[in-house]
């Protein structure tokens, strides 16, 4: 099964039960089929976890969710290990984490210290504990949701686990006309929607998910478009309104998105269109306001917007 085949058939499921939000389901399921993390950030009730739980429904693969609380531990997520007194020995018991698709839902109402346990394993894709190092099944993607850092009660994620997601998804409110289509699908549960309730039934192995990998790997760049992401790079490092810029992995990433992006428009190559549609998604967690901008009232996407327009796009 192609990588097409596999995103009409995801879509089909989730077009049944999430309605106006189309641009973050295309970047979740590029993220999915890429084995990159997503975070969504949106308020309160706009169907986050919804639509990662709706995922998770339509794969043939391990699911957990960790409800992320400030009094949550990292051992709660990695794992911890438990004395066997009948063997007189300590035996690791593996957490949550060690799964094909996690959902860490409400991340940043998780501390610092918490949050850190999940860098290894979205980085390296195994989890370390005293001494011994345990890889994580394949293929492991981590969707997390979480609110705007202005609501109470929340933690800012620390750069360097914002690095770690390939995309970062803004969700809206949906205008009105699909509101109301919500309201019509949705008011007997009362708000209280349930994927498999709902027959979202899987439609995706762990293996066609690796063979769409290993196809989005295949998919072809030219030099040129190369080039136009390197410049896009650049010029986020010498932007004044930028304290800290895009990195190169950063870049990487984005391009593996692209590749998804592009498949899904049934090319087997890379344009700059793909690379300018995943641009923002890809880079708005990963830069930093200078002072001056943030105290402009810009916002990330204001100045990578700006930087979109003043770099020019190759024919």
């Amino acid at each position: 099964m192609s990588v097409l085949e596999s995103y009409q058939k995801i879509r089909a499921e989730l077009d049944r039960v999430i309605f106006g939000l189309d641009e973050p389901i295309e970047f979740a399921l590029a993220g999915l089929f890429s084995c990159g993390h997503v975070l969504l950030e949106g308020p309160p009730g706009t169907a986050k976890t919804l639509l990662v739980r709706s995922i998770a429904a339509s794969l043939d693969m391990q699911y957990q969710r960790i409800q992320m609380t400030p009094d949550l531990l990292p051992n709660d997520i990695t794992g911890s290990a438990i004395y066997r007194e009948d063997e007189h020995r300590f035996e690791f018991v593996k957490g949550p984490i060690f799964t094909n698709f996690l959902l860490a839902d409400e991340i940043n109402r998780a501390s610092a210290r918490t949050q850190s346990a999940l860098l290894e394993a979205m980085q390296e894709l195994n989890v370390t504990y005293d001494g011994t190092t345990y890889p994580m099944p394949q293929p492991f993607m981590t969707f997390a949701t979480q609110n705007p850092i202005e609501q109470e009660g929340t933690y800012p994620l620390p750069l360097a686990q914002l690095d770690r997601f390939m995309f970062k998804v803004e969700v809206g409110y949906p205008d009105g006309e699909q509101e109301e289509e919500i309201l019509k699908t949705h008011h007997s549960t009362g708000g209280r929607s349930d994927p498999t309730q709902m027959e979202v039934k899987p439609v995706i192995s762990p293996s066609e998910i690796l063979a769409a990998q290993e196809e989005i790997r295949q998919t072809h760049v030219r030099d040129e478009v190369v080039t136009y992401l390197r410049r896009l790079l650049q010029e986020t490092r010498n932007n004044d309104s930028l304290a800290v810029g895009a990195s190169p992995r950063s870049g990487l990433m984005l391009l593996t998105g692209a590749k998804s992006l592009a498949r899904f428009a049934e090319h087997d190559y890379v344009t700059p269109d793909n690379v300018k549609e995943a641009f923002l998604p890809g880079l708005r967690h990963r830069v930093v306001l200078s002072a001056a901008a943030e105290l402009e009232g810009l916002t990330p996407d204001d100045v990578l917007i700006e930087i979109l327009d003043s770099v020019e796009v190759p024919r």
